[in-house]
C-alpha cells in the first residue's frame, strides 16, 4: 500500500482517540460531560449557523476547518479546563509538543496545512480565527447556562471568571457577546454563578 495513504489512515485512526478526551463542560441535558470530538463538531456547526454575526467578512470554510483541527492536540495534551489557572500555565507547551507529534504523522504537505490552521486559531489575528475563537468560547457558555450552571456550581466559578474567559467573543462578534453577557447576568440571578 502507498506510504502516503498509510500515513493518512494512521492519522485518521489516531483521531478516534479525541472521542475519549473528556471535557468539564456538561451536555445541556446535564447527564454527562462532553468529549472533545463532540465539542469540535458542535462548534463547527455553530460557525456555519452563526457566521452572519461575525464582525468581519470571513471565509467560512476556512473557519470550519480551523474549528475541526484546533482541539486535535488534546489527544496528546489532554483538555485544559478554562478556569484552571495552574493547568493553563503549561497548556501551550503541552499543546505545541502534541501538535508536532500528531500533525507530524501526516504527509508533509498536509502536516503543514493542519499546523498552519492550528497556529492561526491560537494566534487569533485573522477574522476567521477571531470568529472561530468566539465559537469555541460561546458553546461552553451555552452549555453552562442551559445545564442550569452544573459545571459552574460544581467548580465554584464566579461571574468575573466567566466574563474574563468569554469577553474575547466580542472580537469575533459583538452581537454574540451581547447575547452571552445577558446569559452571564441571568446565571448570576439564578444562583448558578457566584458574584
Amino acid at each position: 500500500m502507498d506510504h502516503r495513504i498509510n500515513q493518512q489512515i494512521d492519522f485518521i485512526i489516531t483521531l478516534d482517540k479525541l472521542k475519549h478526551i473528556q471535557r468539564r463542560s456538561y451536555l445541556i441535558s446535564g447527564d454527562r460531560t462532553e468529549n472533545s470530538a463532540e465539542h469540535s463538531w458542535h462548534i463547527a456547526l455553530m460557525a456555519m449557523l452563526l457566521a452572519e454575526y461575525s464582525n468581519e467578512s470571513i471565509d467560512l470554510e476556512r473557519t470550519i476547518r480551523m474549528l475541526l483541527v484546533h482541539d486535535i492536540v488534546e489527544i496528546e495534551a489532554g483538555d485544559t479546563y478554562c478556569y484552571d489557572d495552574d493547568d493553563r500555565l503549561e497548556q501551550r507547551k503541552r499543546e505545541e509538543s502534541a501538535a508536532d507529534k500528531l500533525f507530524g504523522m501526516l504527509p508533509e504537505d498536509q502536516a503543514i496545512k493542519l499546523m498552519d490552521l492550528w497556529e492561526e486559531f491560537d494566534a487569533g489575528e485573522t477574522p476567521e480565527s477571531r470568529f472561530a475563537n468566539a465559537m469555541d468560547r460561546l458553546m461552553p457558555l451555552l452549555q453552562g447556562y442551559y445545564s442550569s450552571g452544573k459545571a459552574w456550581v460544581e467548580n465554584g466559578i464566579h461571574r468575573s471568571q466567566v466574563v474574563e474567559r468569554n469577553e474575547p467573543i466580542e472580537q469575533g462578534s459583538e452581537s454574540l457577546w451581547e447575547y452571552a453577557a445577558g446569559l452571564i447576568d441571568n446565571a448570576v440571578q439564578m444562583g448558578w454563578l457566584a458574584k
